[in-house]
């Protein structure tokens, strides 16, 4: 089967996109589509792809299989929308959108036009992660008690000033939690469940002329009765690198980065010293600690194989709209919770509304 991808927003994480395109086999990049014309031409003659002038010139190209959305967090949903209505399959960065009536409108539309949708959320693609996720589900961990995350991450000054969009509700939808830590919260909810209740604090400390958080702690109650904790920052010099920790009454893992810093459980696995080996301090980098260029395109390869077999098999992708759509409510909740200064309970009734 020959897929070909269609890009809208043609930024810095187009680029990620396209080198995990580029090792998928009979994946190919045919199309690109940016608001600014020279961003769209650069794209295309660096990919060997068609820029189109216009987003509805580009969706009624049969050659266009999937489209991938890569535009700015808050302008995800018009033309996933689109995509879906031009029955063409839908992949969209994270989150799947700022709020949550935004992202019912993308689930919506691809369900209407029957066509599959998945949110790029590729941590749950790490072997590392994807070996605790097994662990979890055999029953090793007893009772899951408690499951923490911290993203402390740096950011500079200029990195919030280079776009106009960051930093702003409108369009980033949030700080640290909604643009950094989003990829973490995924995985906490992933491995301990479903949030129950969310009690949150949240501040701009470190940086300028931004409308969101640079620095957030909320405290967790799942709805198995496990405890929790997420931090997440951009003002933590010179940048960690991200860790999950995952603790039951038989069993403690913790991943930091791709590399398993503990792995421990009450009754032994012939199979544990080999996953310990295979984890051992060997994914390395930063995992855009400091750089948001310095990331793996791995994670976005294996999530894009997947949603191209899930198209193949007429099955669900393993992250799909509804599974994007969980970090964007527990963050939602996180920020309610700050602002109200009470604790927040799950799910949400209605978005709420950042404090003028």
């Amino acid at each position: 089967m020959k897929v070909g991808f269609g890009i809208v927003g043609c930024g810095m994480i187009a680029n990620f996109h396209a080198k995990a395109i580029e090792h998928i086999r009979g994946a190919k990049i045919v199309a690109c589509f940016d608001n600014f014309g020279s961003a769209a031409e650069r794209f295309a003659k660096a990919n060997n792809c068609q820029a189109y002038e216009s987003l509805k010139d580009m969706l009624q190209d049969p050659q266009v299989d999937i489209v991938t959305i890569c535009t700015p967090s808050g302008a995800h949903r018009d033309p996933a929308v689109a995509a879906a209505n031009a029955g063409k399959h839908v992949v969209v960065e994270k989150p799947l959108e700022i709020t949550l009536k935004r992202c019912d409108a993308i689930i919506n539309a691809c369900r209407k036009n029957k066509v599959k949708l998945c949110t790029i959320l590729p941590s749950r693609f790490s072997p590392a992660n994807m070996a605790l996720k097994d662990a979890i589900s055999a029953g090793r961990f007893g009772k899951l008690t408690l499951g923490d995350t911290y993203v402390k991450w740096w950011r500079s000054q200029e990195y919030y000033d280079s776009g106009g969009w960051r930093g702003t509700w409108a369009l980033d939808g949030g700080g640290a939690y909604m643009n950094q830590a989003i990829h973490n919260v995924d995985l906490l909810y992933w491995f301990m469940g479903d949030v129950a209740e969310v009690c949150a604090v949240t501040d701009t400390l470190a940086h300028k002329r931004i409308e969101v958080e640079d620095v957030g702690v909320a405290a967790l109650r799942f709805k198995n009765g496990a405890l929790g904790t997420m931090e997440a920052t951009t003002s933590a010099f010179p940048g960690l690198l991200k860790k999950t920790e995952i603790h039951g009454t038989t069993g403690s893992v913790i991943v930091e980065q791709d590399d398993l810093l503990l792995w421990e459980f009450e009754k032994k696995s012939a199979k544990d010293a080999a996953i310990r080996k295979r984890f051992a301090k060997k994914a390395g980098g930063t995992g855009g600690a400091s750089d948001p260029s310095a990331i793996s395109h791995t994670g976005h390869m294996n999530q894009l194989k997947d949603f191209i077999k899930s198209i193949e098999e007429n099955r669900r992708p393993l992250v799909d709209g509804k599974e994007g759509r969980k970090s964007v409510e527990i963050i939602l909740a996180a920020y309610k919770s700050s602002w109200s200064g009470r604790r927040v309970t799950l799910p949400l009734k209605s978005d709420p509304r950042p404090p003028r």
